[in-house]
């Protein structure tokens, strides 16, 4: 494994208990830094930092809600001081159904934490990297953003708006030593699948030109270089983790 340089950086990671989010924060932790992990899933969290260790710190926050996340930014700096980095990984996948059927109330879910939910946390956070003038963001969209899968309306749509989201403040923060990037993995082997079927699950590895789901460890490696000193240029960019599968 390279060692990126993240002495010094302090990280929040949301989603970070588990899957795409533990593994960069496990990362982070060995290049230097010191993760702050905001989940809602209190049990997750205490098993995270039992296996990080005392670098991490955690934080229950609800994503979707705009004072729990406030609350979070406020008590994380009070303890860790200030956030250099941050990581949106918190997100759900919804059901796997047709739009014309696809349920109301999980379309606003979905949508309210996948998109609304990285607004308010970038919203708490850039303040004080503009202040700073340093920061970099790293929001966590995917593939389906940019073609769309069937029967995931709800999901394709948050993550083309996480993408289009990262962009403008990529392209609004561009005067400042910020950068603010996304990444769209492919079908990734975490616990997200179990909100999923079977035969989805094995569209979308279908469609991988490399046969197999992208392992975790492969995302954290391309994200620890976005978030440390070294990504002084690139803003407003979306990194594919397809194995072949996008094709622009």
């Amino acid at each position: 494994m390279n060692r990126i340089d993240l002495n010094g950086q302090h990280a929040v990671v949301t989603g970070g208990a588990q899957g795409l989010g533990f593994a960069m924060a496990k990362r982070f932790v060995a290049s230097g830094a010191t993760v702050s992990l905001w989940d809602i899933d209190e049990a997750q969290l205490h098993a995270a930092r039992d296996e990080l260790g005392n670098a991490t710190s955690t934080q229950i926050v609800d994503v979707a809600d705009w004072d729990s996340v406030k609350t979070a930014r406020d008590r994380t700096e009070e303890t860790g001081g200030e956030i250099s980095i941050l990581v949106n990984s918190a997100g759900i996948a919804g059901a796997a159904a047709p739009l014309d059927s696809y349920e109301i109330a999980m379309w606003k879910t979905v949508i309210d934490i996948n998109v609304n939910g990285t607004f308010h946390v970038n919203r708490a956070v850039v303040p004080g990297m503009k202040e700073r003038n340093y920061g970099r963001i790293v929001n966590i969209a995917s593939v389906a953003g940019k073609e769309g899968n069937p029967n995931a309306a709800a999901y394709s749509a948050s993550k083309a708006a996480v993408i289009g989201m990262t962009k403008s403040l990529g392209k609004e923060l561009a005067g400042y030593d910020i950068a603010v990037n996304c990444i769209s993995p492919a079908t990734a082997q975490t616990r997200i699948l179990e909100q999923l079927t079977p035969e989805h699950i094995e569209y979308m590895r279908s469609r991988i030109p490399r046969g197999r789901l992208l392992e975790v460890d492969e995302a954290a490696a391309m994200v620890a270089w976005l978030v440390s000193k070294e990504n002084s240029f690139t803003t407003a960019a979306t990194f594919d983790l397809s194995g072949g599968r996008t094709t622009y």
